[in-house]
């Protein structure tokens, strides 16, 4: 085989972690010739690692020392040229993605001692936080970009099935249609599309570039890895809805507004908080300590534990609090 077919397994992990009410993701130095920050990768080795997910627990631990709990595989990126080095002949990265959920540390020091460190995960995807108000991204900047991108091509293109208004309908809610958060990677696949993203002009896609300026959507990520983070983002948020993960986020003991207000970090808009609680207890996910959170500054809040019963009780238990 000629270097120009070879092919190499990467593995990648979207590492999650929520602090207060901002989910975080994991950042770190893959020590593969690159100084930018990034998702913890590396190339899987078949003769040290004996299966991809040791190889990926091994990367998460060597350069954050984190030793992470919940971790599942997300999808295989494979596209040719999602990469900082468009037209290069080195042997093509296909990489495995993976979603993997931990509490942070309350000693820092292994993060700082190994370059780490978590950043919230909107300051990559800013439109995709709600939870305040209508992200003022969007009608400012995102919207009229992709309202001039519609009027380019207001026909199906070839090999799309779908004209780049319907596709922009269904991704960002335009023309009354509804904003579903679960859509977080098809929103960024099609601002890459549009050339909006700085990542598309790095792979030298031609929308980019013919642009004399690119907006400033979030922050960029070393290779495929925002792609990565919003195929997570999409998962985990769908996942609430039929499995407790949540929990893999919270201390052992929380309030139920300490568990509304992760719920809302990752889902990235607002719960009636009257419902929620109604939901929770509906639900038996959790179930009183018998103590009291003292430090909120009013009455004392009861604490509650996750009920890992309900694991075998039913197949589907999560919070379907809906859609946005």
């Amino acid at each position: 085989m000629s270097d120009a077919l070879a092919v190499s397994v990467g593995l990648s992990a979207a590492v999650v972690a929520v602090e207060g009410d901002a989910p975080q993701i994991l950042l770190a130095h893959s020590g593969g010739g690159s100084a930018a920050l990034g998702l913890p990768s590396g190339p899987f080795e078949p003769l040290r690692h004996r299966t991809l997910e040791i190889g990926l627990r091994t990367f998460i631990a060597e350069q954050s020392g984190l030793d992470v709990g919940y971790v599942e595989q997300l999808y295989t990126f494979g596209d040719r040229g999602r990469s900082a080095a468009p037209g290069d002949t080195a042997p093509h990265m296909v990489s495995i993605g993976y979603l993997a959920l931990t509490r942070r540390p309350r000693d820092g020091s292994a993060l700082a001692q190994a370059g780490a460190l978590f950043r919230p995960w909107y300051a990559f995807f800013p439109w995709e936080d709600w939870r305040r108000r209508r992200p003022e991204v969007l009608d400012a900047t995102i919207l009229p970009a992709l309202e001039r991108w519609i009027a380019a091509a207001p026909d199906a293109e070839t090999g799309r099935a779908l004209p780049r208004r319907v596709r922009a309908r269904q991704c960002f809610g335009i023309d009354g249609a509804p904003w579903d958060e679960e859509k977080v990677l098809d929103r960024y696949e099609l601002l890459y599309e549009a050339g909006l993203v700085e990542e598309a002009a790095r792979d030298g896609r031609r929308a980019a570039l013919d642009r004399d300026r690119l907006p400033q959507l979030g922050e960029p990520m070393r290779d495929d890895h925002r792609r990565i983070l919003a195929t997570a983002m999409g998962r985990l948020r769908a996942k609430l809805k039929y499995r407790p993960v949540v929990f893999e986020l919270m201390p052992r003991r929380f309030t139920l507004s300490a568990l509304q207000g992760a719920v809302e970090a990752i889902a990235g808009r607002k719960l009636h908080k009257q419902n929620f609680r109604r939901l929770v207890e509906t639900t038996a996910l959790v179930e009183p300590t018998g103590a009291a959170e003292t430090a909120t500054g009013g009455r004392p809040a009861q604490l509650y534990r996750f009920r890992r019963e309900v694991l075998e009780e039913r197949p589907a238990p999560g919070l379907r609090f809906g859609r946005g």
